[in-house]
């Protein structure tokens, strides 16, 4: 099913519940070169035959300037030129490294997606946000550029180990949290073995997710309102995770548990223990004895930061979260509490 999007910037195609076949119809293999990963090429070898492929390391930890650099050597080398389309395939890592190498090689160039999955399909391959990591900084470089299309391939989950689920979730029940609290009642019902044995109910699942942080985006594509409070969970979320080079749906689910901890004391929130019961049930941990020294000297230097306070998202009630300026001071005296 294609739709059809109009950002600010720029038009994409969303192809939900289409096969990877299909990709050479929307892109000529002699003008294409696919980026993807050693565990997902390795998995899906025949998929990729007859493309031009470029296999990268798994993880996180490659997410950094070296391997763009490294990337963009073996395009040279492959023979891309300014009709070439990189199409990245993969989890949130290779769709942030694939739309920043296309967005800087000779000044810029056509780009798609396959996400292969959860959080990829839900959050990280829409909107447009490409970077890498500084360091312990996460997406401290980088651009926002949209892709020109996105084909969402279920059956490419079917590999997924059950950990790369728990990951995706994170972000699922962070849109439920902050937009959405019939889904957030929903997933109450349910648990990830009902999604990973029902086909229809994830992929309704997943395009109801896309649609949520899709209208988020239209709204406000660089992020100067709305778009901010898709970032509940990740102030503290991704300073834990690189500092501790954890999962980053884990990381996420301790930012949202410090987060609501920090919205009852500021807001006078009450639902902190049904956020932290389902961040559990779905395999999550809502709490982690982090160095919070550290923690605060990687906040230092966060994105988010204005003088000396963060535009931290807190949650008002289950479903409507805002954005709330805080000082560090007084960020670092409630977590200490």
């Amino acid at each position: 099913m294609k739709k059809t999007i109009q950002f600010s910037s720029a038009t994409v195609h969303f192809y939900f519940d289409t096969a990877f076949a299909e990709l050479e119809k929307l892109v000529p293999k002699e003008q294409t070169i696919i980026l993807t990963d050693e565990n997902v090429h390795g998995k899906h070898k025949k998929k990729f035959a007859q493309w031009k492929v470029i296999i990268l390391p798994a993880g996180e930890a490659h997410k950094n300037q070296s391997t763009v650099d490294n990337v963009i050597e073996q395009m040279i080398a492959l023979g891309a030129d300014r009709k070439t389309t990189l199409v990245g395939v993969g989890g949130g890592v290779i769709t942030d490294i694939t739309g920043y190498v296309a967005g800087i090689f000779m000044r810029g160039i056509s780009f798609g997606f396959v996400p292969t999955s959860i959080l990829a399909m839900v959050d990280a391959a829409i909107g447009g946000k490409n970077g890498v990591d500084v360091g312990m900084y996460k997406n401290m470089v980088g651009l926002i550029r949209q892709p020109s299309f996105l084909l969402y391939d279920y059956s490419l989950l079917a590999t997924l180990p059950t950990e790369e689920w728990i990951n995706g979730f994170a972000e699922i029940i962070k849109h439920s949290c902050i937009k959405d609290r019939k889904m957030f009642v929903e997933l109450q019902q349910q648990k990830i073995r009902t999604f990973q044995k029902d086909p229809a109910a994830l992929a309704k699942l997943i395009r109801h997710n896309a649609d949520i942080k899709i209208k988020v985006v239209q709204q406000d594509e660089f992020e100067q309102g709305e778009r901010k409070l898709l970032n509940f969970g990740h102030t503290i979320g991704h300073a834990i995770e690189n500092l501790y080079q954890i999962p980053h749906g884990h990381a996420i689910s301790i930012g949202m548990g410090v987060a609501c901890k920090v919205s009852s004391a500021v807001n006078g929130f009450k639902e902190t223990a049904e956020v932290l019961q389902l961040l559990k049930q779905y395999g999550l941990p809502p709490q982690f004895d982090f160095d919070k020294e550290a923690t605060y000297k990687i906040l230092q230097a966060d994105k988010k930061k204005q003088g000396q306070q963060v535009n931290y998202i807190l949650l008002q009630k289950i479903g409507k979260a805002i954005v709330h300026p805080i000082g560090f001071d007084e960020l670092a005296a409630i977590i200490d509490r």
